[in-house]
């Protein structure tokens, strides 16, 4: 290290700058008494990438944008690395995912509550997720919130072949669902998104640009958190390296890591925290011996079935859609509106491949373009396609540190298919989506399938299909996760097991992943921690 170290110090200290920090910087910092420092790894957001929705795909493995983590090999996937996309940058995670506004089954946070966690069931978050919205749609609904800070939309111009993955999916018996944030999320139909005016509303635009005056509050971009200072076991600031230089940052109150479920494990075990055997053969000094850190990994596993066409009704480039293709890229630069005000994956569907489950098993994302086998994010050609997401994996994983060095990646490895059922729930994924792009309402397109292809056809083939070719859909979760028993490492108020004036409120948290995207429910924790952080009562819970 060069440069001199210098001292601040605030009342509260927050680590990491994604969708849950920004949450808690605003709300902690609404008291102009109290000083919030908010830290951030990676560079402020000033990205046209980052602003323009459609142009998601570009940002999924971005080298100054994404800390580009990869699994360790798999062995139930071939030995496959894949790739674990997550947001380095202001905004962490809400300035490079889907945008997709999806709060979970209300019976996930039932379930979070039964396991031991009061205060978490349905009824009781319902009202923070409602406090985070701004629903634009929905102005009228016992489940949504229009004075929120966080705008919610429906795409300005779905795609025409969305409608068909709808009618396919009805002509099949499944449901239409209109609001899959209300209290039945089962069935098919257009989802909404945190899209404002055509720009992508990430936690950045809903929660820090309107607060950017505030003099009590102090956001620090290009820092990265080595480790949590404690005084006997008090958590009382941080170290932070910046520009070559080691910084010492003090926290009078609490510190909060909003790191996310590979970060947040992993700045705990650099500090002290984990499985003591496993950090003294990194030489780290133990301030708490907590085996839970960094288990319980769990993560939505996701195989595709792709079709090509020489239909130019879905989004990609060719010479029969160029004149169309220009029109929109001038569209939007106008007006802000058309495909590149959208997030592309548009439709959805929720289902029960199997009667004995109590809720959906399976998600299915409709993909209205051409993907690259090269991993081009524009796609060329046209064609469209059906992601099948294991909801409720079995498999479980962890996080370990590879290295005391905090510019090390950590080993993340979520243990793919470890479990034989969730390689059957996704098999029966598979057969619903070829049932659906197999439907009339698609014989218009005279499509062929090209992944995994008409030869594969029998179970065990496609189940060699989905083992070469799952990825995931970036919903990492559980990792310090909450609860009562010794495999937890926050108990339900957020605060970390065996230390005082430290907590976690991020996806790390959740007792298990919920059934579909994180980043609403992320929020929603956040909302609900800075209530917590200043010991103010929870709102009434929602009976609907």
């Amino acid at each position: 290290m060069t440069g001199t170290a210098f001292n601040q110090t605030f009342d509260y200290v927050i680590l990491g700058a994604g969708s849950a920090g920004c949450v808690l910087a605003n709300r902690l910092s609404a008291d102009p008494n109290i000083e919030v420092c908010l830290i951030e790894a990676g560079p402020a957001d000033r990205s046209w990438l980052i602003r323009t929705p459609a142009a998601v795909g570009a940002l999924m493995n971005h080298k100054v944008y994404g800390w580009g983590y990869q699994t360790t090999p798999q062995p139930h996937l071939h030995q496959r690395r894949i790739n674990l996309p997550r947001g380095r940058v202001l905004g962490g995670c809400s300035s490079v995912n889907g945008m997709v506004y999806f709060r979970g089954h209300p019976t996930d946070f039932d379930e979070w509550a039964a396991a031991g966690n009061p205060g978490w069931s349905y009824p009781e978050v319902l009202p923070y997720f409602i406090r985070s919205e701004h629903n634009e749609v929905w102005q009228h609904s016992a489940y949504h919130g229009t004075n929120g800070p966080m705008t919610v939309a429906d795409v300005d111009r779905l795609n025409p072949l969305c409608a068909d993955f709808v009618n396919a999916a009805a002509s099949l018996q499944y449901a239409r669902c209109a609001d899959f944030n209300a209290a039945d999320p089962e069935g098919f139909g257009p989802r909404q998104a945190t899209i404002r005016r055509g720009r992508r509303e990430s936690m950045v635009t809903a929660y820090l640009q309107p607060i950017k005056h505030r003099r009590n509050l102090t956001v620090i971009t290009d820092a990265l958190v080595d480790r949590i200072v404690f005084e006997q076991r008090r958590a009382t600031g941080v170290e932070v390296l910046r520009a070559g230089v080691r910084t010492r940052i003090a926290a009078r109150h609490e510190v909060v890591l909003t790191a996310g479920a590979y970060g947040s494990p992993s700045i705990l075990m650099r500090s002290g925290i984990g499985d003591a055997k496993a950090l003294r053969e990194l030489q780290i000094p133990i301030e708490h011996d907590l085996p839970a850190v960094g288990r319980h990994l769990q993560e939505h596993l996701v195989a595709p079935v792709q079709m090509k066409t020489l239909s130019p009704e879905s989004y990609g480039l060719s010479l029969r859609a160029l004149p169309r293709d220009l029109w929109n890229v001038l569209e939007y630069l106008v007006a802000k509106r058309g495909p590149l005000a959208s997030n592309v994956f548009e439709a959805t569907g929720f289902v029960r491949t199997d009667p004995a489950v109590d809720r959906p098993d399976v998600q299915m994302i409709f993909m209205p373009a051409h993907r690259n086998p090269s991993g081009f994010p524009i796609p060329f050609g046209h064609g469209y396609g059906i992601l099948s997401v294991l909801l409720r994996p079995q498999s479980r994983g962890q996080v370990t540190l590879a290295s005391a060095d905090p510019h090390a990646a950590p080993l993340i490895d979520p243990n793919f298919l470890s479990e034989p059922a969730d390689l059957d729930v996704l098999l029966r994924g598979l057969k619903v989506a070829r049932q659906i792009l197999g439907a009339t309402a698609f014989d218009k397109y005279r499509s062929t399938e090209i992944v995994p292809g008409t030869s594969v056809a029998d179970d065990e083939t496609l189940r060699e299909h989905i083992r070469r070719s799952a990825v995931t859909v970036h919903h990492p979760t559980s990792t310090c996760r909450m609860g009562n028993t010794d495999d937890c490492v926050v108990d339900s108020l957020l605060r970390v097991q065996g230390v005082e004036a430290l907590r976690i409120a991020d996806a790390s948290v959740f007792p298990n992943v919920i059934s579909g995207n994180i980043n609403a429910a992320v929020v929603m924790i956040a909302e609900k921690a800075a209530d917590m952080i200043l010991d103010r009562p929870a709102p009434a819970a929602v009976e609907i």
